[in-house]
Formats: C-alpha cells, sequence, structure tokens
C-alpha cells in the first residue's frame, strides 16, 4: 500500500499535489464542520473557543519556537533517510511562492484544528484528537521518527488548546510550524539552482 502511494507522488506534478492538498482541506473543513453540528450541536460551535488575543498569539509562537527548534536539533542528527518523506512537502512547497505557502499553512492551520482540537479533542480528548491526526499522516506511518515527531507536536498543540482553551493559540502554532517548513524547503530547492 505504501510503495503505491509513494509512487502516486512521484507521478504527480507539483501542481497536482498542490490540487491534492486544497482537495483534503476542503474534505477536512467538510469533516470539521460536520463534526461541528454533530457532536457539539452547531455547525460553528468551536468558532467560540477562537479568540484573537495577545497572549494566545504569544503562546502560539512559543510552541512553534519549540517544534521548529525540536526539529532542527533531531534532523541535525540522524541520518536524511529517517525523516525522509517520500516528497510530499518537497512537491507542495518547493515551487510555491512565499505568499502562497503563506496561504496554505493558514488554511491548513485553520482547517485542521478547527477538525482536531475544536471537534475531536473537545469531544474524545486529548489523546484521541493527536492519533487521528497522526494517524491522518499516512506517510509517517512507515517512519518511525516522522511519526514519532507529528505525534510529539500534535500532542504539544493538544496540550497549549488545553491550557489556553483557545483555537487561535493553537492555529497560529500551527501556521508557523508549516509556514517555517514550507520556507525552509522552497530556500532549500531555490539554493539548489532547480527552479
Amino acid at each position: 500500500m505504501f510503495k503505491n502511494q509513494i509512487d502516486l507522488i512521484h507521478s504527480l506534478t507539483d501542481r497536482q499535489m498542490i490540487q491534492q492538498l486544497y482537495m483534503t482541506q476542503t474534505v477536512l473543513a467538510a469533516a470539521g464542520l460536520a463534526g461541528s453540528w454533530l457532536f457539539l450541536g452547531d455547525v460553528l460551535a468551536p468558532a467560540e473557543k477562537l479568540s484573537v488575543t495577545l497572549p494566545a498569539l504569544l503562546s502560539g509562537i512559543g510552541l512553534a519556537g519549540l517544534a521548529v527548534a525540536a526539529d532542527y536539533a533531531v534532523t541535525n542528527k540522524v541520518p536524511a533517510g529517517w525523516y525522509d518523506d517520500g516528497g510530499v512537502n518537497e512537491k507542495l512547497f518547493r515551487s510555491c511562492s512565499i505568499p502562497h505557502i503563506a496561504l496554505m499553512a493558514a488554511i491548513i492551520a485553520f482547517t485542521e484544528e478547527w477538525l482536531f482540537r475544536g471537534v475531536l479533542q473537545n469531544e474524545f480528548g486529548l489523546l484521541a484528537a493527536s492519533l487521528t491526526f497522526s494517524i491522518l499522516h499516512l506517510r509517517y506511518l512507515t517512519k518511525p521518527l516522522l511519526f514519532a515527531m507529528v505525534t510529539a507536536v500534535s500532542l504539544l498543540i493538544g496540550l497549549l488548546y488545553e491550557m489556553t482553551d483557545n483555537l487561535f493559540a493553537v492555529m497560529t502554532a500551527h501556521f508557523l510550524i508549516d509556514f517555517i517548513f514550507g520556507i525552509q524547503i522552497r530556500v532549500k530547492y531555490v539554493n539548489r539552482g532547480e527552479t
């Protein structure tokens, strides 16, 4: 199954990968709205936990900084094959402009945190939401280090949500993590002269 997924990924163009990302996020957004209605009784219920405040912003920035620093420390100590995701992230970000990376990161952060924290964590708890998030990153299931890292970050984001009770904090953290990694991929690609 995983070999077929890797072959499919390699057969897609960058543009097709980005289209797949947007389709996946549309499905997750629909699941988030349906879950809001089904489990919380109101399609917009998680919005009650979305408050733009300075403490939420700062806590999201802090968690993102911690996650990026931890990733840097780990990935510089292990063989590259241990954290190779099969080229998915590179195909998603290498040809995008910085504003497009920001847009993708914002959409991902909003839809995924609405669903996983706003709905699933509120209804089923931190562990269930975090493990579901990790398992949905199918390409990481055969890479123990990547799976452990995505699970750890998901648990930390879930803990931040528990501490702040604010979706803005976790959306900020998720956005910054994806945005920073997206820019890193783009810069490496440009520096290799492959634009």
